[in-house]
């Protein structure tokens, strides 16, 4: 794979359809995710995820396509830089190739995750408020000027809804575009290693159904690695995944803490809910990643791109 030339649009293309179809299947648990992470200390407004399951959906939808477009086709450019003329990569080429994937989408993903976190969070946050209705104010926090927002100010209970384009232009108008990528260093943090560990396990996992090397892998096997080396990749960053979460998340109760860098917000969930609460939602973003790669590279064998360009022919009944 990694000596034929590749088509970056067919590749863009691919990695736009996977995330579309994939977050629309998943998109219930990832919601579910974000409200768990962001439970602190011995809160139980949501006990499980099946408690907690669209707000962030059109954000998701609509920023998820440029995002797997990306890091999928940032992986196979990459992969095939590094290969000059081998047969095959080395395992710690194919981490290169990772951690460059990781590094390119972040210029998607941080956006992207900090407005879908708002907008999932502002349930639980009403939640909360029901579950505890001696607290009657929004903790505002000096660390984020944007806290101060008119869509987060006075009492959780009237909170009215807003728009993903209402808190992007506020966070635009109070912060500039630095608001927008707050967080991106524990973005960093956790897509890099992501990718390190998806994409090598995947090639390794994928090229065992081959039965020669002249044979295309079967497009359910090819489900089945991005599932496996999705879920453990998922599970294996997830604390970083907790940490950005409560980073990005701008709405804070009268009984949350702010922080001050990854750090601070390390130290701070390790004083007050221990080692335990770095595996918050570990389970659904599992269950989130799991099926969101799997289909990704489904749609990879499927050759979506190629076949919309016209450079290959539909490839779903070729098994």
């Amino acid at each position: 794979m990694a000596q034929q030339p590749i088509s970056l649009p067919a590749k863009l293309i691919n990695g736009g359809v996977a995330g579309l179809v994939g977050v629309t299947c998943v998109f219930p648990i990832d919601l579910a995710k974000t409200r768990l992470q962001n439970q602190r200390g011995n809160q139980r407004v949501y006990k499980n995820m099946y408690v907690c399951i669209s707000h962030g959906a059109a954000v998701n939808l609509t920023l998820v396509t440029p995002e797997k477009a990306i890091k999928l086709a940032a992986n196979d450019f990459f992969r095939q830089q590094l290969s000059t003329g081998k047969l095959k990569l080395s395992v710690f080429q194919e981490m290169l190739a990772g951690c460059g994937a990781g590094m390119c989408q972040v210029i998607v993903t941080t956006p992207m995750e900090m407005l879908k976190i708002q907008l999932q969070d502002a349930g639980r946050l009403v939640a909360q408020q029901k579950k505890l209705p001696v607290l009657h104010t929004v903790k505002l926090g000096t660390a984020s000027p944007v806290l101060n927002c008119s869509y987060s100010a006075g009492p959780l209970s009237s909170t009215r809804k807003v728009s993903a384009i209402q808190i992007t232009q506020e966070l635009l108008r109070t912060k500039g575009i630095q608001g927008l990528y707050k967080g991106l260093g524990a973005t960093l943090l956790r897509d890099i290693p992501f990718s390190v560990v998806y994409f090598p396990l995947f090639a390794h996992i994928n090229k065992l159904g081959k039965t020669s090397e002249e044979d295309e892998v079967p497009f359910y096997w090819s489900f089945i690695s991005g599932c496996v080396a999705g879920c453990t990749a998922a599970v294996a960053v997830s604390p970083c995944d907790v940490v950005k979460t409560r980073l990005q998340s701008l709405n804070k109760s009268a009984n949350e803490d702010t922080y001050n860098g990854v750090a601070d917000c390390i130290r701070k969930i390790m004083r007050k809910e221990g080692p335990a609460a770095f595996l918050k939602g570990a389970g659904c973003r599992a269950l989130v990643i799991a099926p969101l790669f799997g289909i990704a590279q489904v749609v990879y064998f499927i050759g979506v791109g190629e076949f919309l360009l016209g450079q290959t022919p539909f490839n779903l009944y070729s098994v």
